[in-house]
């Protein structure tokens, strides 16, 4: 068993990875490799050394969409944020993020001509570290090259110009992405800064945003020994999430409609007796803010008899579930709007009159109320001949 220890017998992750993938961006290394079918139409201007230094596992760049502002996380030689550039178009935007110096060189090595085959320049690689992606690595060293660090006062100093950094010149910004990417590289970051890099997704997501993660889980917990193996941690294997939990990451930062997109059938990998595979997942931000009562209703379609939405709405099949506005316009879009009918008041309710409401749980909006306000009670009957187009 190879290691990277510290003083206190654990991996040294961040040391293990750098070593592992500098080397892999020198040289193509066929075990950082998970089978991936990519749109072979988009990989015609990625040249044959950043395409066979990808150490993928699955293709989150079939979720975004023409103009969309993409950040690829982990973005190592380049390809997925290259495969991004042709899909997004020139109204679009791609930012990739590497703290790996051989990587991101890589990836700049072609920055240029691959933009000029594709027609538009739209593609960025900034250094970072994905669970800090306020801090600008570039930034920072440049300010270490002119202001050393000699002593421990110096240290504090940098402390306090990277939090300026942070604070005033976010390397990305907050409520700035419309969705973010990453390809097998969640499992490489240590487990004490995992909360870290959600929230951290979630902060520079607008709202409305999703988060779309191709990465290895496995189906057991993964003991100390094995997590402290430089070679299988590197190799995107014991660092991974336990595929539940690696869902479950998602909700506890903020996020909702999560939902499995992929799933390798076959591990890709087995480490005694554990399973290792490819899950791709996608997450949406936009869940904050008040709860206002506008007489709104939604029809859960089917087909189960009910479900219940990360916020406790439990809704029944065919029935009128009162939902605030907030709700409302969440099931409007994906991943929601295919399963739902939405109900309107005959008459709507001004914003600024609308009442605070508390809409988790199971309540019932009566037709009655959804009527409500439109004066006396109409009567409409049926014409006297149907097959017009208002006849059903």
């Amino acid at each position: 068993m190879t290691t990277l220890e510290t003083a206190g017998s654990q991996l040294d992750v961040d040391r293990a990875v750098a070593e592992r993938y500098s080397q892999a961006a020198q040289e193509a290394e066929a075990q950082l490799c998970c089978p991936v079918d990519y749109d072979a139409q988009y990989l015609e201007v990625v040249p044959d050394e950043v395409v066979e230094r990808d150490y993928g596992c699955g293709d989150p760049s079939k979720y975004v969409a023409e103009g969309d502002v993409v950040l690829d996380l982990g973005s190592g030689g380049g390809k997925i944020c290259y495969i991004a550039s042709q899909v997004v178009g020139p109204t679009g935007r791609v930012i990739g993020i590497d703290a790996n110096d051989d990587m991101l060189a890589l990836a700049r090595k072609h920055q240029s001509a691959v933009g000029d085959a594709i027609g538009h320049h739209n593609v960025e690689f900034r250094k970072g570290r994905i669970q800090d992606l306020a801090l600008d690595l570039d930034r920072l060293g440049e300010y270490l090259e002119s202001e050393p660090v000699r002593s421990s006062g110096d240290w504090l100093r940098v402390q306090s110009y990277a939090d300026e950094l942070r604070r005033e010149s976010p390397m990305v910004a907050d409520d700035s992405v419309d969705v973010i990417v990453s390809n097998c590289v969640l499992n490489l970051v240590r487990e004490s800064d995992r909360n870290e890099l959600f929230a951290e997704m979630h902060r520079v997501l607008k709202r409305g945003g999703r988060a779309v993660i191709s990465d290895i889980v496995c189906d057991e917990d993964v003991p100390a020994a094995l997590r402290n193996d430089a070679t299988l941690w590197s190799g995107c294997l014991t660092g991974a999430h336990r595929e539940d939990r690696f869902v479950e990451a998602f909700e506890q930062a903020g996020f909702y409609g999560m939902e499995i997109l992929a799933r390798q059938t076959e591990p890709w990998a087995v480490v005694e007796g554990i399973e290792f595979r490819s899950l791709t997942v996608r997450a949406w931000k936009g869940k904050e803010g008040p709860c206002l009562d506008r007489r709104q209703a939604v029809v859960y379609n089917g087909p189960w008899k009910a479900v219940v939405d990360d916020d406790g709405h439990r809704l029944e099949r065919g029935k009128r579930m009162a939902v605030c506005e907030k709700t409302f316009d969440i099931y409007s879009r994906a991943p929601y709007a295919e399963s739902m009918t939405f109900v309107q008041p005959a008459v709507p309710v001004p914003l600024a009159e609308a009442k605070p409401m508390s809409c988790h749980g199971s309540a019932y909006r009566s037709a009655e109320e959804t009527k409500a306000g439109q004066g006396d009670p109409l009567t409409v009957l049926p014409a006297d001949e149907c097959g017009g187009e208002g006849c059903c």
